[in-house]
């Protein structure tokens, strides 16, 4: 992996993902079609990774988790628990903060069906792993889903097996971190009950017992 580095809204690196927001950008013409850069609280905590953006939710706005029904379910959580300002994230020039919490994305651009590649997960990973070092010691990473928690494992140079994905598990990493699993708050997941409210929330109560804990030691 190369250098860590901040995010770069001129990224062209992934030939697929550049010709699939090119197209998007006819069909769309007044949708953001770029990556996406990370929303939040520079000096947080908490660190929010996700897939990719929606094609019709950060994709079109800008902002992660924000435009789709993905992230009704995230921002409410948040705001319930003290990390947002307000339950709703409705556009990337709205008055929405964050306290204390940030929200990035293994891969920056939106994919085609959703799906990114190896490739291109590979390509994002130097601005993920700027996100994660700037995480403080005892901070949290909450892995939205089995592709999220692969892309933070990998950054950090972690074994997948010796971490594997599962709802509300907590993993303790090297350097006093810990990385905590959810299913993804998508639409077919919360439809189909794979995930409700109360086992969402009961992730984000698990975050909040863990930056406690970690406050008198590191912040």
């Amino acid at each position: 992996m190369s250098d860590p580095k901040p995010f770069d809204p001129g990224c062209r690196r992934c030939p697929r993902l550049v010709d699939f927001l090119e197209e998007n950008r006819r069909r769309h013409p007044g949708y953001h079609c770029a990556p996406v850069d990370s929303f939040g609280d520079a000096d947080a905590c908490f660190l929010i990774v996700g897939l990719a953006p929606g094609l019709h939710g950060a994709n079109a706005t800008g902002r992660p988790f924000t435009g789709d029904h993905a992230g009704i379910l995230l921002y409410e959580t948040l705001h319930l628990h003290g990390w947002g300002s307000a339950p709703v994230s409705r556009s990337a020039d709205d008055d929405l903060e964050l306290r204390g919490c940030r929200i990035t994305n293994a891969v920056r651009c939106v994919p085609p069906g959703n799906k990114p590649v190896g490739e291109e997960e590979r390509n994002c990973a130097p601005f993920l792993a700027w996100e994660l070092e700037r995480l403080p010691e005892g901070g949290v990473i909450l892995a939205l889903g089995q592709v999220a928690h692969r892309a933070v494992l990998r950054v950090l140079g972690e074994k997948q097996k010796r971490y594997p994905f599962g709802h509300g598990r907590v993993h303790r990493l090297e350097g006093g971190k810990h990385l905590v699993d959810s299913y993804h708050c998508s639409r077919y997941n919360t439809q189909t009950r794979r995930l409700t409210p109360a086992m969402f929330h009961a992730v984000f109560e698990q975050v909040a017992v863990l930056l406690e804990e970690a406050a008198p030691a590191g912040r």
